[in-house]
Order: structure tokens, then C-alpha cells, then sequence
């Protein structure tokens, strides 16, 4: 379980792929003070398990999965990540509660600048719509922001300085992919709505021509 609160920024060192999969070798100082094999880092908002580390690298296995439903297939040597460890028991929830289990990706389409923040516009995938709210929290590419304008195409966060200063979002380019994890109150009270009702809809469904087909006219 992450923050959405960002530590360090990370680079992609090596890209080793392996059919749709990938290993990846990233640079980062801080994550490794306290590093163990197994710990998952969440690089752009995807929580990953570090199979290897020195003291100036990580390196994780992505499988194809994760690779077709982030932005990390576009990765190059030399990309800058946004890191984070695992939250520790105790610690502050600055951000909100993110999984690392991205929704899908969306698209930056507009920077505008405002004062001493930034608006970013991105366009999501339309079946995420509906988890995205005015003034709710959303995972961007693993930074915990608050949706403060929301329609029936995109979506705005405004990026304060510290944000700016401290992950990656700024340095993408209108029309690149940003990773998105929707918070997951409303996937949990979703399912939870339609649990089962598919069941009783088949139930609905049994007629007599069904019943006699299956051998049940005596």
C-alpha cells in the first residue's frame, strides 16, 4: 500500500525485454536506504518487487500485464520515474490510500499555468469516468492528486511548486500517457451494488421451453 506521495525520482538505467515482459534497472539513493529483496517500490504508480538492488540501483521484473495497461512500455534508458516505497505502519497518510493496481492510462492534453500552480487537462479512458469525482483523490503516474474539475471527456488537478519541484508530471508532453489509479472506495461500493445480481438475472431467465429442454415436463 502506497501514499501517492512521491520520495525520489528515479532513471531508468537498463531495459532488458523478455516477449511482452521487461526487466528494468532503475537508479534511485534514497528508496535504498533501507531496501530489502522482495520490498515493493511503486515506480509511476505501478507497485513493482525488487529482485536486486545495490547502493545506487533497483532492479524489477514487469510482466506483460502491467506492461499493456501502463505507461511503462514507453520507457526509455534515461526516463525519469516517480518513486515511492510501501507505506510503514505509523506513518502519516499525506496522500491517500493507492494500491499500485493502475485503472488504466490517460492523456495529457493541456498545461495552463495559473499564478504560482499548474492545470493539467487529461482524458482518461471513458469507462473511468465514473470513478473520478470533483474533489476526490486520484493516482497520477503515482502522485496522490485532488480532481478539482471533472466533465464527460477529462478531468484538471492543479500542481502546486512542491509538486512541480518533486516528481515528474511537468516534464511530459502534451499527448504523452500518464498512468491512473481512481481511488478504490468507489470500485469497492461498486462491486458490492452488483454483486450477485447477475445470478438473479439468469434466474429471471428460466421459461418453461428451458425447464422442458432440460428434462423437467414431468
Amino acid at each position: 500500500m502506497f501514499t501517492g506521495i512521491i520520495e525520489e525520482i528515479g532513471q531508468i538505467m537498463a531495459i532488458k525485454k523478455s516477449g511482452d515482459g521487461a526487466s528494468i534497472i532503475i537508479a534511485a539513493s534514497k528508496i535504498l536506504e533501507d531496501v530489502k529483496l522482495g520490498d515493493s517500490i511503486a515506480t509511476n504508480g505501478v507497485c513493482l518487487t525488487v529482485n536486486y538492488f545495490n547502493y545506487n540501483s533497483f532492479q524489477v521484473d514487469v510482466m506483460a500485464e502491467t506492461m499493456k495497461r501502463s505507461n511503462l512500455k514507453d520507457l526509455m534508458i534515461g526516463s525519469k520515474v516517480n518513486l515511492e516505497r510501501a507505506v510503514a505502519v505509523g506513518t502519516r497518510l499525506g496522500g491517500h490510500l493507492v494500491s499500485g493496481h493502475i485503472d488504466d492510462v490517460g492523456i495529457i492534453l493541456n498545461y495552463e499555468k495559473e499564478s504560482n500552480a499548474v492545470w493539467i487537462t487529461i482524458e482518461p479512458h471513458p469507462k473511468l469516468l465514473k470513478y473520478i469525482i470533483e474533489k476526490g483523490s486520484i493516482a497520477i503516474d503515482g502522485v496522490s492528486l485532488t480532481v478539482a474539475y471533472i466533465d464527460e471527456r477529462v478531468f484538471k488537478v492543479s500542481i502546486i511548486p512542491h509538486t512541480k519541484d518533486e516528481t515528474t508530471l511537468i516534464d511530459k508532453m502534451v499527448g504523452q500517457l500518464v498512468n491512473l489509479e481512481c481511488d478504490m472506495i468507489g470500485k469497492y461500493i461498486e462491486k458490492l451494488m452488483i454483486y450477485g445480481t447477475e445470478k438473479k438475472q439468469e434466474k429471471k431467465d428460466i421459461t418453461l421451453d428451458f425447464l422442458t429442454m432440460h428434462g423437467f415436463d414431468q
